[in-house]
């Protein structure tokens, strides 16, 4: 798979995401939403960032288990109840993209919204990535 990642200087600088992403590979894998629930189907991690943590690493489980890497990653959508919250934590969120996923950021959107299906999730994920020929 290759993976362009394109940040135009007509824009305003990309920190934490890319403009667009030109990704060349032949299998897609779309991710289903993940919030911080745990294996029994609990929603774990009383703040934002610990639930951003928790979905993050779900997600990147799921891409994982379908033969990818976070540097294949094309798009993620970020869904939030409290984009003010988001906001006040966009250095602490950034550190932990970091840490799980690296610096080969997806195009990504934050999309404020009124609530989860679990009415206990702060935040959910989803996107997809392109990888490479058949595992």
């Amino acid at each position: 798979m290759s993976v362009e990642r394109v940040n135009p200087s007509e824009l305003s600088p990309a920190t934490g995401f890319s403009h667009a992403v030109v990704a060349t590979g032949s299998r897609v894998v779309f991710l289903a939403g993940q919030t911080a629930l745990d294996q029994a189907g609990k929603v774990v991690g009383e703040t934002l960032t610990e639930q951003f943590e928790r979905a993050l690493a779900n997600l990147l489980a799921a891409l994982a288990a379908a033969g990818g890497a976070p540097s294949d990653l094309a798009r993620i959508t970020v869904h939030v109840t409290d984009v003010a919250d988001y906001r006040s934590r966009a250095a602490e969120l950034g550190r932990v993209w970091r840490r799980l996923a690296g610096r080969d950021y997806p195009a990504m959107a934050v999309v404020g919204i009124v609530r989860l299906w679990d009415e206990d999730a702060l935040v959910e994920l989803d996107g997809f990535a392109v990888l490479d020929d058949e595992p």
